[in-house]
């Protein structure tokens, strides 16, 4: 399975972005799907996860009540709304794949033993 996060650009501050990640070579239905950032010169960060069935979502706190995860398995493609950003939202945004277990985002929080990394995609927010 290949991912490709999509979507990043420049927005000003207590702006919304939406964020893509489409996969090709394989179905994203068995797996739950995380989103990751990077700032420069900063360790990377999990941002929030959503459940194989779209039936749960988990956001880490500094991201929670300002984005939104969902998925379309139709459309092979998963997510990630973006509301009220800061300057300090400015990262590489990347999504993942994992098929560990069901509500398990584990591997999401510490970024790693996850199954499939998207490319990340820009997201810059000016002040």
């Amino acid at each position: 399975v290949q991912l490709q996060a999509s979507g990043g650009g420049l927005v000003q501050a207590g702006g919304s972005l939406t964020l893509s990640c489409a996969a090709s070579g394989g179905t994203l239905s068995n797996y739950n799907m995380g989103w990751l950032r990077q700032a420069p010169g900063k360790e990377r960060e999990f941002v929030g996860a959503i459940s194989w069935s779209g039936g749960h979502q988990y956001y880490s706190n500094p991201m929670k009540g300002r984005v939104t995860i969902s998925r379309d398995d139709a459309k092979n493609t998963v997510y990630l709304q973006m509301d009220r950003l800061r300057p300090r939202d400015t990262a590489v945004y990347y999504c993942a794949a994992d098929s560990t277990g069901v509500y398990y985002y584990s591997n999401f929080e510490r970024g790693s033993g996850l199954d499939y990394w998207g490319k990340g995609t820009q997201v810059t927010v000016s002040s």
